[in-house]
């Protein structure tokens, strides 16, 4: 399958040039030395919200040749765990393979994954991180998942599936978790709330992100594919998260009474 874009000319530039300058701006060279990192968390709204955020993080990561993204499912189109196992992503800046291999070895490890097309086809959170990635490494590969609701205990079972799938693979993965944080609430109480939730992901603490996002009604929309990663990271060794930047919208709108939180972050 070619999966063609659902959201350029809307979340991001559809013209290859003026994205490939858009993406530059936002995310500037020389500003920090690329590390090597397990995982990043970085929003999805349109560029003009939180590129800014989005371009800051990836910037100071290096990508490898494998990406696994996983983003929050806003259709609830397909699977509960949905993975494009073959074909492409056609982007306006060049097609993106997916990685097969890895793809299958996340089916193959439990049942909870599928191998499903359709959740991926109006999908925006995954879609945005790409054109920074390709920024990046014009010649990766990625691993999309579209995830619905699962429980806690499910959002660990797949932290073991990414972290097993990755070390047998042999590759060097960076795992993307596409999530925007407080939804459509006043600065101040977006802010406070967003920080109950950053305090637990920056203590790489899955069950207790989810538990905090539960019990104080965040709307943080990719709790689930945040909870995985961070048991996917531990699962892998990680010791650290460090907070690049948070923003919200009212940066760009002006209107502090009704913003949305958006947050970058690397684990390694």
């Amino acid at each position: 399958m070619r999966r063609q874009p659902a959201v350029a000319h809307q979340f991001y530039p559809g013209d290859p040039d003026t994205l490939a300058r858009t993406v530059r701006e936002l995310m500037p060279e020389g500003q920090a030395v690329a590390e090597k990192a397990r995982a990043v968390i970085s929003p999805h709204a349109g560029y003009i919200y939180s590129g800014g955020v989005a371009g800051a993080t990836m910037a100071q990561v290096t990508v490898p040749d494998t990406v696994i993204i996983m983003g929050p499912n806003h259709h609830g189109l397909g699977a509960r765990v949905a993975v494009m196992t073959s074909g492409t992503w056609v982007m306006p800046m060049g097609e993106v393979e997916i990685d097969s291999g890895l793809a299958m070895r996340l089916c193959q490890g439990s049942d909870l994954v599928t191998d499903d097309n359709l959740a991926h086809r109006h999908e925006h959170s995954l879609e945005v991180q790409v054109p920074f990635l390709q920024a990046r490494n014009p010649g990766l590969r990625i691993v999309p998942l579209v995830l619905s609701r699962l429980s806690l205990n499910e959002c660990l079972e797949l932290g073991m599936i990414l972290a097993r799938a990755i070390n047998d693979s042999g590759k060097e993965v960076l795992i993307v978790a596409s999530s925007d944080m407080t939804h459509y609430e006043p600065r101040e109480q977006a802010t406070a709330k967003d920080k109950l939730a950053l305090a637990r992901v920056l203590d790489l603490d899955p069950q207790g992100l989810f538990i905090t996002v539960v019990e104080n009604r965040i709307t943080m929309c990719g709790v689930i594919p945040v909870t995985a990663t961070l048991a996917a990271a531990r699962e892998l060794g990680c010791t650290k998260a460090r907070l690049i930047e948070y923003s919200d919208s009212g940066e760009t709108s002006g209107d502090t009474g009704s913003v949305v939180g958006y947050a970058g972050i690397i684990v390694s």
